[in-house]
């Protein structure tokens, strides 16, 4: 049988099945790449452990092992989610906050939409049309591995909300914001230098990205927390949050420093009430801390030298 056929066989079967099962069969799966994925999981531990301190070892340990588990839950609740009608997708969440959209969208200048790797973060393209009834153009980075991308991208689409490539994507999204559209950003992960701003995250410096505030100001856009987590059920928890109260003076450098630091602590709050749902396998710390992974900095120069050493053979 065609791999896609098989795919598509299987993911109908899943379609019918309950989100405790769905979130019973994520854990399994998720305890298996915890114990196999050492790259990664040295990576979360890292991360858990600089951003809690105080935490015990058995606590990261047991923290770690749930990010995992989210990680696969989420991949397999795309998979089921890509053969889900919108009444479906509404029976699979329940929603809280759509007052606070209604209330930023009813200024007339556009919303934007702020999120981070959460619960099942893909869930926020796909319910977003119809929980808010508008569209929604979301920035993502394009994936290098195309099969993988145009799927990823059919989920994400299927029910109205457009992607929009993050390379060169500001003149777009300040047309979009001024035509009095809703753009989603995930702003939880590091950036080059050239389109971030030095932040506190966790009580640790990070770059975070300047986006959402340079718009916001540029616009005069208001911002709104969406984060999406799973609960002990397996069911899925939207929520939208209060618009956030953004400073707009006359120094716009300084503006864009107090709102991203805003933005940031937004999405620190959101992580610290279900750590085990946030993606602590990305390097967040790397720029102001790269010893955290410092077995990255030495594949790096072992790259890098055989680079050399080829280019002095030729």
């Amino acid at each position: 049988m065609p791999l896609f056929k098989l795919d598509h066989l299987l993911a109908r079967l899943f379609v019918g099945i309950s989100p405790r099962i769905i979130m019973s069969l994520g854990n399994k799966l998720g305890a298996i790449l915890f114990f196999i994925d050492v790259p990664h999981r040295r990576i979360v531990r890292r991360n858990l452990k600089f951003a809690y301190p105080e935490w015990t070892l058995k606590h990261v340990k047991q923290v770690s092992k749930e990010v995992f588990q989210n990680i696969t839950t989420t991949v397999i609740e795309m998979w089921q989610m890509y053969f889900f009608s919108k009444g479906d997708m509404l029976d699979k969440a329940r929603y809280s906050g759509e007052e606070h959209f209604k209330r930023a969208y009813n200024e007339n200048r556009g919303v934007i939409i702020i999120s981070a790797h959460m619960g099942n973060w893909e869930m926020i393209p796909m319910i977003s049309p119809q929980v808010l009834k508008k569209p929604i153009s979301v920035v993502v980075r394009k994936l290098r591995f195309e099969p993988v991308e145009k799927r990823i991208t059919s989920i994400r689409t299927r029910f109205g909300s457009k992607m929009v490539n993050m390379k060169d994507a500001m003149p777009e999204l300040i047309k979009a914001l001024r035509c009095g559209e809703v753009l989603g950003l995930m702003v939880d992960q590091d950036l080059r230098s050239s389109i971030s701003v030095k932040v506190d995250f966790f009580q640790h410096s990070v770059a975070a990205t300047h986006a959402a505030a340079l718009l916001a100001l540029r616009c005069k856009a208001p911002v709104v927390p969406m984060f999406c987590n799973r609960a002990k059920n397996g069911r899925l928890k939207v929520r939208l949050e209060p618009a956030l109260e953004l400073q707009r003076t006359n120094d716009l450098r300084a503006d864009i420093q107090v709102n991203t630091q805003m933005i940031t602590g937004a999405i620190e709050k959101a992580v610290r009430s279900n750590p085990g749902q946030w993606l602590w396998a990305h390097k967040r710390w790397k720029k102001y801390y790269p010893n955290l992974y410092y077995e990255s900095i030495r594949r790096r120069r072992r790259r890098r030298a055989r680079k050399i050493i080829k280019e002095n053979k030729k």
